[in-house]
């Protein structure tokens, strides 16, 4: 952890590890106390909110898989990411390429997003039909496992936190709005998306989620490649097994728009920019947007003005709660309104955590914090 003053003082940086951490919340730390006491003046307003979230920060990492066990070290990969990918023996595979620092880049790949396979066991893995639909709302991990008959050493939830946060979100909006009372068709604009655009597949998901809905996600981002902008994609099966037996090879996708279960559209450019062309054929009963850094890029705050204007639902997620905190602070300024659904932990957020993460809550998990 880097020195909570480094910029601040004069001096530089004693060497070696910040390891004097703030006795009031044990959130921050420093080379040393000069810094300690020369970064106070900065601290000294957020302390007691940091420490109220270090006192529940253990619940951030309670996951009910057995797949999280840390690997050993090993030189030959760059990341944690990577290592713990290859762990698991799914490092550069399939829809598993992404997640680590060797396969960011999605404009050359094409068509992979969708094509692209769990390379798990179809016992590992949700590459069919449930067995039955869901009787009631999910709530956790350990909820959706049940559901499809998943054990808890399968790894999926990796990639599934997309799916299952949004159908997560979907809940959240119906107790807010009564624009989705069970239609048959569900409309979702889906801001900032990045690593998504290679794990697409994943999103066949939605269709166990929401069986019986044409379900239509326009994709707004200025990750999205030029070339990809205005491509349409439809899923119309799930994400494929390893087992060449398995029953989900035979399922043939199919070519028939009016029966593809997912339909995904892509556009490159913020929001704000796009949104008129967007609401021209596309009116959504919810905008969301995953893990959006909203205090760190001011590009989010005409998106935001906008979306105050239309009056449609919006939940957006952050890495941490601190930076859900901050967040929140940006949009009530913005809408000059309290958050309609407060802060709060995502029972679907990735168990596996972010890189290089610089905030000062050491923890990983999306908050929803904005709601209209």
């Amino acid at each position: 952890m880097e020195c909570a003053a480094k910029g601040l003082a004069a001096e530089p940086c004693a060497g070696g590890v910040a390891d004097r951490r703030c006795g009031g919340c044990g959130a921050v730390a420093y080379c040393s106390r000069v810094h300690q006491i020369i970064h106070w003046r900065v601290h000294k307003e957020e302390c007691e909110r940091f420490a109220e979230q270090m006192r529940h920060i253990n619940a951030l990492s309670q996951f009910p898989f057995t797949f999280l066990e840390p690997p050993a070290l090993n030189h030959e990969f760059p990341s944690a990411r990577c290592l713990f990918l290859q762990s698991i023996k799914l490092h550069q595979k399939g829809l598993w390429k992404s997640e680590c620092i060797c396969g960011r880049d999605v404009a050359p790949l094409k068509g992979l997003s969708v094509e692209a396979e769990w390379n798990l066991q179809s016992s590992l893995c949700p590459c069919a039909e449930p067995k039955n639909p869901v009787s009631s709302a999910l709530a956790s991990w350990e909820a959706y496992y049940q559901w499809r008959s998943l054990p808890l050493h399968s790894p999926v939830a990796v990639l599934l936190h997309w799916p299952l946060t949004l159908y997560h979100c979907v809940q959240l909006s119906r107790t807010q709005t009564p624009r989705y009372d069970g239609q048959d068709t569900l409309c979702i604009h889906y801001l900032g998306p990045e690593k998504e655009l290679l794990q697409l597949a994943a999103f066949g998901e939605l269709r166990a989620l929401f069986p019986s809905v044409q379900i239509h996600i326009e994709l707004v981002g200025p990750e999205v490649p030029k070339s990809r902008d205005g491509e349409v994609v439809n899923i119309s099966r799930y994400a494929c097994c390893s087992d060449k037996s398995c029953c989900c090879k035979s399922s043939i996708g199919s070519k028939d728009l009016s029966c593809t279960a997912v339909t995904l559209k892509l556009w490159k450019g913020f929001y704000h920019e796009r949104c008129s062309d967007i609401l021209k054929d596309s009116v959504p009963q919810l905008i969301f947007a995953p893990n959006a850094g909203v205090a760190a890029y001011p590009s989010w705050m005409p998106t935001i003005e906008m979306i105050r204007q239309t009056g449609i639902p919006a939940i957006f997620t952050d890495f941490c709660e601190e930076a859900a905190h901050l967040a929140s602070c940006c949009i009530s300024s913005i809408t000059g309104q309290p958050l309609k659904i407060p802060i709060q932990v995502n029972p679907f957020r990735q168990p596996v955590a972010a890189e290089n993460n610089a905030l000062y809550v050491p923890c990983y998990s999306n908050c929803f914090v904005f709601g209209m």
